[in-house]
């Protein structure tokens, strides 16, 4: 028998008719010889809908009271689900993430798993009974309070299990049949990938693609996790991601996505004195406040000795980064901050670009024969990314998927719920 860990997002359970659905397949999943855990998301837009409802109650609510809002959305489709499968012939028991024994750390809004012990889980499942885990959220080991892991962490929630639990896989259902070499809303031509590896799937992730979540994929590659993804609405093959010591039969293609990222803006920090540790003490400033950066250029010392550095970073936490060099401006010594949130992202990944030079000059040709300008450059040993125009990202994407052969004629690129998730 084996341990089986599905994964049904938002957009899997928008609606009663879609519970129903899922139900369905999850007691299938079990009536064929497994064992099943089921870790469940807030029914489409909930979440958005509870934050919502806490800024017309309060503009600054308390973190751990908004954690204790946020994650019914979770517990009340873990419990419909829950009757939704009784009504279907099989017995199930739906937990909170606390009572599935999902320890975290205390830091309410993004909390990460600590530990899992999941005693009642596998007393659930050698009752035979099929377990529901209310994604996105657990319990602070040093506070006890409830706490959520951050928008997308169901993903996180079922891999984590799924480690915890040695289940002999984990499937993600989504809303698209698997990953596909880029967004099929902006390329319709997008291909669905067979296999992927962890390593691919951590920068695609990490550069705007919302099939999995980041976290999710770290933890998956950690804990060396299978992850299948899957559509909840068809019964295509999805996407499997593992490593290649684990047999995937993947070919190394040249690139396997083109990720985009409108989430980002950009900060120049102007005059700064070109001298020793300037730079250092303006991303000191930044890390003093929890913020993350992404891509740097610091240009050259002009006459006047002074240097100018653009960052991009989340553009929600772009108030406070600003707020924080501000604080430290007189004593840094530089002249001004500029910002621009009409800014986006595009990276080419693939581990193949490894071993084939000109990567980069077929990448940024495509973009100019596109008419797209570049911003800003950055680069890993497996992806390539750019910085453009918020507007001219479509036209990136498309061309970059087009320049390296990643189009297809299937159309078999479909978001059956809208949101890729």
């Amino acid at each position: 028998m084996a341990r089986v860990v599905q994964k049904f997002g938002g957009s899997s359970v928008a609606d009663a008719d879609s519970v129903k659905r899922v139900a369905r397949r999850v007691v299938a999943t079990q009536r064929a010889g497994n064992e099943v855990v089921v870790v469940i998301s807030a029914m489409g837009d909930t979440t958005d809908e509870l934050l919502e409802l806490a800024k017309q109650v309060s503009p600054d609510p308390p973190a751990r009271e908004l954690d204790m809002l946020l994650t019914a959305g979770e517990r009340m489709s873990a419990a419909l689900l829950a009757m939704a499968i009784f009504d279907a012939g099989a017995s199930a028991r739906s937990y909170t993430g606390s009572q599935a024994g999902v320890i975290t750390t205390a830091a309410h809004g993004d909390a990460r798993i600590i530990d899992i012990t999941p005693g009642r889980i596998v007393q659930g499942l050698e009752a035979g009974d099929i377990v529901i885990v209310a994604g996105f959220q657990g319990v602070a080991q040093d506070t006890k309070d409830v706490t959520t892991l951050g928008r997308g962490a169901s993903d996180t929630t079922a891999v984590a299990l799924a480690a915890a639990l040695g289940a002999d896989r984990c499937e993600i259902y989504t809303d698209v049949d698997g990953v596909f070499t880029a967004d099929p809303r902006i390329v319709p031509a997008a291909r669905r990938i067979p296999a992927i590896s962890y390593e691919e799937m951590l920068e695609l992730a990490a550069n705007g693609a919302k099939v999995l979540h980041l976290r999710c994929v770290e933890y998956a590659r950690r804990e060396l996790v299978p992850v299948h993804v899957l559509s909840s609405f068809s019964d295509r093959p999805g996407t499997l991601v593992a490593s290649f010591e684990e047999g995937t039969n993947m070919e190394a293609a040249l690139i396997s996505g083109v990720a985009h990222d409108l989430t980002e803006a950009k900060i120049t920090v102007v005059g700064v004195p070109d001298e020793i540790g300037k730079a250092a003490r303006v991303f000191s400033a930044i890390a003093d406040v929890g913020v993350n950066i992404d891509m740097i250029v610091q240009n050259a010392s002009v006459t006047d000795k002074t240097t100018a550095i653009s960052f991009t970073l989340p553009d929600a936490e772009r108030p406070i980064a600003i707020e924080a060099l501000r604080a430290v401006q007189a004593e840094i010594g530089f002249r001004d901050i500029v910002y621009d949130d009409g800014i986006g992202k595009v990276s080419v990944v693939g581990v193949g670009m490894r071993s084939h030079p000109g990567v980069t000059a077929r990448f940024f040709t495509a973009l100019a024969e596109a008419g797209v300008n570049i911003a800003m450059i950055s680069t890993s040993e497996i992806r390539i990314s750019v910085v453009v125009d918020e507007a001219a990202v479509p036209a990136a994407v498309r061309a970059a998927h087009k320049a390296f052969g990643l189009d297809t004629a299937s159309g078999e690129a479909v978001v059956y719920a809208g949101t890729g998730r």
